[in-house]
């Protein structure tokens, strides 16, 4: 049907204005989904060179639709909150004709039983019994989803028949082609982790895409987030008014995965499941029991006789079972085969006194319980025996024939015809919509055979073990299928249970199975095993099961991580002392003689580290993080808009809320940890019903700039929530959670507040604010009590000083407050400043924390690090570094033993603060020079209190230490002979050192500007330095003489000193003017001069048969040089990002260039050609090839092998490109690493300031 003339007039009219405003793409989606614009039309209106011509192309395309298409654009309008456009529409809508409800009776047809077998939907039972009352009112529900997304709840308890009624519901010619033309699509779900979740949801992306052409098809998605996205992708654009079944929804976790506006019918026991999803929500409750005649009519199709003709024991049956459908069918199902047993039947329900399983429950358990008895009894013997070895299963947890295979030493043909049987007896459940088949029992069929073989237990569980070893005598499974996957998963409960001590130490404390299982599992399922299994294991040997656990809780992100990282590398970090690590060097030294490479950490020892876990709930930046108070949990919210709550023991996730429409600035338990509080750059406050994951309460209208800071009361006999905001005025709010709006308004700042902190009785509120001021107010009458001036503290003039945040010591009695780089300590009572505590950094405190129960404070920084601070002495008691960005919260748990911190790096990490030590490790600068003789290896470097260090690396012994430095030093390089070493600093002062005495040699004057680079010359008598002041310096040192090579327009970075001539009498420079110059080091003469790149040079390289000379720049490009002619002989073009590092083999036969994006190419000297891209594996969280700028590259002697640095070091096959190791560092962004010449021994330093000294394992 045409559109409407009115409708046609309108658009006309709007014309210009929908044009100039409205984005294209967004409207589309909606379109599509609506089912009124097809992907090609979207498609010739993307193609379009601007948005503008985008627009101008879908109102054209809109004026030749018809009336459903200007709906369907009208209500994209409203859903992308274009209000004002949406309202010059509105009057002249066309008229849409009202549904006439259909009758749901008629309209099973061979075009619908098509439809639902090609999406799954288990066919009608053989026994099958109308409930048409139920099956309409679902109907009823589906048609309110012909226009718009939305759920339907199908809910009801167990056993109730809400699966047969959803498939009912659908079988229907009309429902299909009115309100679901792009198909109907079944997924089974049940109880489900999150690696089961995934494959479920790959299954069915692979199931929808199967239609598409060849060219569409893609791989698995490899990630939850991923494959919401491609099922997002597949629903709204490929099957746009479709209908997705997900049978028996146990968890609002799982349900969330499928929050991807579209059409869903779920099954559930639970009611308010979908209270957690977003969209239109209808729901049909299905009756616990049947009707007296429905369960007639059940017995009477499976005894083939007519209800009216059933003896009077069947009438008593149906009443004896409650009318429970699964009870009904389970005697149904006997008395098929033995129709002469009503009495036994009956007798057996009725004389059988089973203990009630769980009273709590809303099925009847007695009922069930005699059913399963009586059905059981009927087996033959031997497969009674069989059917006992059940017990052993998980609840919840699909099996395929091939364990039960394993299990009872069959035939898989075997076991599959006796798993018919049981399901045929309803006493197994088969999941056919998997391939192979999977097979479960229901909740309370386990519970029955549990009770009833309790005193076997053990034995049933060491039969399984047993089984397992003599048919995986090899090595456990890695295949990754069902069967592979329930092993990995449940080998150890099974151990537990059979009380096999030593096969439980024997596998857990063995780094094959941690490999294993981490790969196949993730490490939240490992460290889980170490905590649920720990009493056992601590039995054999408690450090051990210590060390598995820490070496998993510390590396957790690292094993997440796709590829997966080479495990026995990750351990080889690992102390010396730690059976984790002896192992891991056994296996190192083993797969090294069959060429394998391999580094051990040579200096680890002197690295002391608090963290016990680290964890990757988030992505994007963690802005606050806080333990429950029971210090089992930990919630999390940051800059994705979700709110985490996860164990702190294992990281495993518990819950996820999609929490807030912007990023979400903090979240706080309340005292009973029953509640959880959000607040957002949404200007809203939520309060969360933890285990329900349910809104109970939202703030939204009081607060209208973001709200910085939540906090509830610390006792629950007044419940309280504190919020505050950036509001000029009315900042600060004390809200109860029965009134809605808020309680009070404290008055006082004028400026964002931005952290707010009861005291620990409650009486006092503290806030901090921009304004410089710490403010206590009472809470019972909102007044101000005190008011503290930090700004007059921390500055003499009129400069802004925001104050971050405010805490209290336990007993209440002191304040203290972080603000620009200091922490102060005021008297509660007084308002005295008692002391500062000097940090000595030049970053920002972004929080701070007293410790409840000791004299600790945390304090967290702008420069990624947390500091542990006894305020009895005022002495640092511990660094506590790992984050690679800035942390933004820190809190101590209940019980003080724990600390957790959280950071834009998306990590959350937990720290011991009962192994606090004074400090002892001293973070070291990138910047650094290594010397290697023979086995000994000096390395010098300076430190986080600017003093210059010369160490012994492999001991970690400080040969020797300057003082303090008044300006910062930027470069150090150290000389053989004389044994010496030299540093320039920012102030452009040199200075040469003698080693180890510290007489200083020489104070070289002349370098205006921060010197970058210093070297010396092979003979050690002359000292080259390069400035940002542009010149290169040539020193005779010892005599002060000096030659100044100038030239270059901007700083000057590196040199090189050409070793093909004589003696150190050239030198190649480059500098950020674009440009590279060669000098006669002797006279200073500047001997060639050009201008090699539009952009500045970040490195450059000559060929060691000195005919070649490379440069790299920020303008994307690398280029060969001809040294001779200084003639370009080849651009390399390809990067995408600015080329910072390159370097030819030894053989000058390739040149190596890597860029910021962490890509390596590698090129033919020869003629310029690409001859490798090294291994694309994916980008990792830093959005990097290589975990950040690609920073330093070396080849071996033999030019087999690249090394390079970014985030972390890897190691390359040159001929195939390919990654032979990954060394993951602590912090990040490596700056240089030194390489011995027999490239074994390789030096870094990372940006936490640790160093690391890598020997390859022979």
């Amino acid at each position: 049907m045409a559109l409407e003339e009115r409708a046609r007039s309108c658009l006309l009219r709007f014309r210009h204005k929908l044009e100039e405003d409205i984005k294209p793409a967004y409207l589309m989606d909606h379109m599509i989904s609506d089912g009124v614009l097809t992907v090609d039309e979207e498609e010739k209106i993307r193609t379009q060179p601007t948005r503008r011509d985008q627009a101008a192309a879908l109102l054209e395309l809109l004026l030749r639709k018809d009336n459903t298409t200007f709906i369907s654009f009208y209500n994209s309008l409203v859903k992308e909150t274009y209000d004002d456009l949406a309202n010059l529409l509105c009057d002249d809508l066309p008229r849409a004709c009202p549904y006439a409800f259909k009758n749901p009776s008629d309209g099973y047809t061979p075009y619908v039983q098509n439809i639902l077998s090609e999406g799954g939907v288990p066919p009608r039972p053989v026994v099958f019994v109308s409930r048409l009352e139920l099956v309409n009112q679902i109907r009823e529900k589906l048609y309110r989803l012909q226009k718009d997304p939305g759920w339907v709840t199908v809910y009801g308890m167990a056993g109730s028949g809400k699966s047969i009624l959803a498939a009912e519901a659908v079988r229907h010619h009309s429902i299909i082609e009115e309100c679901f033309p792009g198909g109907i699509h079944w997924l089974s779900i049940g109880q489900l982790d999150k690696p089961d979740l995934l494959v479920k949801i790959q299954s069915l992306c692979f199931r929808l895409e199967q239609s598409l052409d060849f060219h569409n098809l893609h791989r698995p998605p490899n990630s939850l987030d991923e494959a919401k996205e491609r099922l997002r992708f597949l629903m709204l654009r490929r099957y746009p008014r479709a209908l997705l079944i997900l049978d028996d929804i146990w968890d609002n976790t799982v349900l969330k995965a499928f929050d991807i506006h579209c059409r869903i019918l779920l099954t559930t026991r639970n009611r308010s499941l979908a209270d957690c999803v977003s969209g239109a929500k209808y729901e049909v409750e299905v009756e616990s029991g049947l009707d007296e005649k429905k369960g007639l009519e059940i017995l009477a199709l499976y005894t083939e006789t007519k209800p009216h003709s059933l003896p009077e024991e069947a009438r008593c049956i149906v009443r004896e079972c409650k009318g429970s459908p699964l009870v009904v069918s389970l005697i149904g199902a006997l008395l098929r085969e033995k129709p002469n047993r009503w009495g036994y039947y009956l007798r057996q329900l009725q004389q059988k006194q089973f203990k009630r399983i769980r009273k709590s429950s809303s099925y009847d358990y007695d009922a069930l319980d005699q059913a399963m008895a009586a059905s059981i009894e009927v087996l033959p013997e031997e497969h009674r025996e069989l059917y006992k070895d059940l017990t052993v299963l998980e609840k919840d947890i699909k099996i395929p024939a091939k364990i039960l295979a394993i299990l009872w030493d069959l035939e898989l043909e075997e076991v599959e015809d006796i798993l018919e049987e049981f399901a045929n007896k309803s006493l197994l459940f088969v999941d056919n919509h998997s391939k192979p088949f999977l097979y479960y029992l229901h909740d309370l069929q386990l519970d029955f055979l549990v009770e009833q073989n309790r005193t076997q237990l053990e034995s049933l569980h060491a039969k399984v073990v047993h089984q397992y070893q003599q048919h995986y005598r090899e090595g456990p499974p890695t295949s990754g299928d069902e069967e592979c996957l329930y092993w990995i998963r449940f080998l150890t409960y099974h151990m537990a249970k059979a009380k096999l001590s030593q096969e439980l130490y024997s596998l857990m404390f063995s780094l094959d199975w941690v490999n294993i299982k981490a790969q196949i599992m993730g490490p939240a399922h490992l460290i889980s095993d170490y905590v649920e299994y720990g009493y056992i294991l601590d039995k054999e040997n408690s450090d051990v099961r210590s060390q598995f656990q820490e070496f998993l809780s510390l590396n957790g992100h690292q094993l997440e991580q796709r590829p997966f990282p080479d495990v026995v590398q990750l351990a080889l970090s690992q102390p010396r002392a730690s059976e984790v690590y002896r192992q891991a060097l056994q296996q190192a030294q083993d797969r090294s003689r069959r060429g394998k490479l391999y580094f051990d950490w040579l200096n680890k020892s002197s690295v002391e580290s608090l963290s016990r876990l680290v964890i990757h709930p988030h992505q994007g930046s963690i802005y606050s993080a806080c333990f429950s108070h029971d210090g089992t949990k930990i919630a999390s919210a940051g800059a994705c808009k979700t709110l985490k709550v996860f164990k702190s023991t294992t990281g495993e996730k518990l819950t996820e809320i999609q929490a807030h429409d912007d990023e979400v600035l903090c979240c706080t338990y309340s005292p009973d940890d029953r509640l959880l509080a959000t607040c957002s750059s949404d200007r809203k406050v939520k309060v969360w019903n933890v285990e329900r994951a349910m809104l109970l309460r939202v703030f939204e209208e009081e607060h209208e700039e973001q709200v910085n800071h939540c906090q509830f009361t610390n006792t629950a006999h007044r419940l309280l929530l504190a919020t505050c905001s950036n509001d000029k005025f009315l900042n600060v709010k004390l809200w109860n959670l029965n009134k809605p709006s808020s309680q009070n308004t404290m008055f006082g700042h004028f400026e964002p507040v931005n952290h707010c902190c009861f005291s620990p009785n409650d009486t006092y509120l503290s806030t901090s604010s921009n304004d410089g001021t710490v403010k206590l107010f009472q809470v019972a009458s909102a007044n101000e009590w005190k008011s503290i001036d930090v700004r007059s503290l921390l500055t003499e003039g009129d400069e802004d000083v925001p104050v971050k945040c405010s805490t209290w010591t336990g007993d209440g009695k002191h304040i203290i407050c972080g603000g620009r780089n200091a922490v102060l300590v005021f008297d509660v009572e007084t308002s005295d400043m008692l002391f500062e505590i000097r940090t000595n950094r030049l970053s920002t405190v972004q929080y701070c924390q007293a410790c409840p129960t000791s004299n600790l404070l945390a304090v967290a920084f702008s420069n990624y690090a947390v500091e542990l601070w006894d305020l009895e002495s005022n002495k640092k008691m511990a660094d506590c570094s790992g984050h690679l960005s800035w942390v933004q919260r820190v809190q101590f748990s209940p019980n003080g033993s724990q600390l957790l911190s959280c950071s834009d790096d998306q990590t959350i990490r937990l720290w011991e603060t009962n192994k606090v030590h004074t400090s002892s490790a001293v973070c070291l600068k990138r910047d650094s020079d290594v010397l290697f003789n023979d086995e000994e290896i000096i390395v010098s470097a300076a430190d986080n209190c600017n003093r210059l260090q010369v160490r012994d690396g492999t001991t970690g012994s400080v040969l020797f230490q300057t003082e303090e430095m008044s300006s910062r030093i930027r470069c150090t390089c150290l000389c053989r002979q004389p044994f010496a070493v030299a540093l320039g600093q920012e102030d452009g002062t040199v200075q040469v050192l003698e080693v180890p005495t510290g007489k200083v040699l020489a104070s070289l004057l002349g370098h205006t500007r921060t010197v970058f680079y210093c070297q010396f010359s092979q003979n050690g008598q002359t000292l080259l330095t390069s400035s940002e002041d542009t010149t290169i310096r040539v020193w005779r040192w010892q005599s002060g003489e000096c030659t100044v090579l100038q030239g270059h327009k901007e700083q000057v970075r590196r040199f090189l000193l050409l070793c093909d001539s004589a003696p150190d009498t050239k030198l190649l420079s480059w500098s950020f003017d674009g440009s590279v110059k060669l000098w006669d080091v002797e006279s200073g003469e500047k001997l060639q001069d050009i201008e090699a790149h539009q952009g500045a040079i970040l490195s450059c390289h000559v060929s060691p048969d000195g005919r070649l000379f490379s440069t790299t720049s920020a303008d994307k490009s690398a280029k060969m040089w001809n040294s001779e002619s200084w003639q370009c002989l080849h651009t390399l073009a390809g990067h995408q990002e600015c080329v910072r590092s390159c370097r030819f083999s030894w053989d000058s036969r390739r040149l190596a260039t890597g860029d910021d994006n962490g890509e390596i190419r590698l090129w033919s000297t020869k003629d310029g050609s690409l001859l490798k891209i090294c291994s694309r594996e994916g980008k990792d969280g830093m959005d990097s090839l290589h975990g950040g700028w690609l920073s330093d590259l070396h080849f071996s002697k033999d030019n087999r092998l690249l090394v390079s640095t970014g985030g972390y070091v890897k190691w390359w096959d040159v001929e195939t490109g390919e990654a032979l190791q990954t060394f993951y560092p602590t912090g990040s962004a490596l700056k240089r690493i030194h390489v011995s010449s027999d490239f074994t021994t390789f030096v870094t330093i990372d940006s936490i300031g640790i160093l690391y000294i890598l020997r390859r394992v022979a």
